[in-house]
């Protein structure tokens, strides 16, 4: 099956493609592969051990969420945000997750605090121990999970797609040791949630990321070739 603009969907994909798909996806959303970065299809099907038609279907997918461009003749990439889409991004964002407060405000309960306390403890490790990758990853899951409390899936599966997204801004304009959200202001929110106190939750979420927002420079690097083989050179003995 395909998508309205003729990419393929996760139906397409075989239970092999799927691992290489995660691996790649990861990779974008953790800057281990920056804006701009070419993605060739005959490096990729190498390293990956699968034929070009089995990797060309992976970047259809990667290309059917944005996360990268395919251009006739040039190839694939990974996809660098404009200022204007970048901002709509964050704008997006801020509408969807400030206006699912107060359903998140009705379900949550100490277990759910419990668990985002925990995300936050490790995100502050993850920064203290200068692991960019990790930082990231947690920082979405953060909001990923703060939003899954609402018990509303589709709006939860349209946040995440969103931070993949949020990831690839960041990278492409945000300073080289910004990795990911300030995690004070995620101790904010966890206090804020615990007080129930919708309207200055709801503040804090707005200016949490009118920070982020305010940090980013607008300003990309050049394009560049990753060395796929060091970047993928665990892939065979994980899958």
């Amino acid at each position: 099956m395909k998508s309205e603009n003729g990419l393929k969907t996760a139906s397409d994909l075989n239970d092999k493609d799927e691992p290489i798909y995660q691996a790649l996806m990861s990779a974008i959303v953790e800057h281990q592969l920056p804006p701009g970065s070419k993605l060739p299809e005959e490096a990729l099907a190498e390293v990956f051990g699968i034929s070009r038609t089995g990797i060309r279907k992976v970047l259809q997918r990667l290309a059917a969420v944005q996360m990268i461009v395919l251009t006739p003749k040039r190839g694939a990439q990974v996809a660098t945000p404009s200022v204007e889409e970048a901002q709509d991004i964050f704008r997006t964002r801020a509408l969807l997750e400030c206006a699912n407060l107060p359903a998140i405000l009705a379900r949550c309960q100490s277990t759910h605090l419990v668990a985002l306390e925990k995300l936050n403890r490790q995100e502050q490790q993850a920064h203290e121990a200068h692991d960019g990758p990790a930082a990231i990853r947690l920082s979405a899951a953060f909001h990923i999970q703060l939003q899954a409390i609402s018990g509303n899936q589709v709006l939860t599966e349209m946040v995440t797609r969103l931070t993949q997204r949020s990831s690839l801004v960041i990278a492409a304009y945000g300073a080289p040791w910004q990795q990911g959200c300030r995690c004070d202001d995620h101790d904010r929110l966890i206090e804020l949630l615990r007080q129930k106190a919708l309207q200055p939750l709801t503040d804090a979420m707005q200016q949490h990321f009118a920070h982020i927002v305010d940090s980013l420079h607008f300003e990309r690097s050049g394009e560049q070739l990753p060395d796929f083989g060091r970047l993928f050179a665990g892939f065979g003995a994980k899958a």
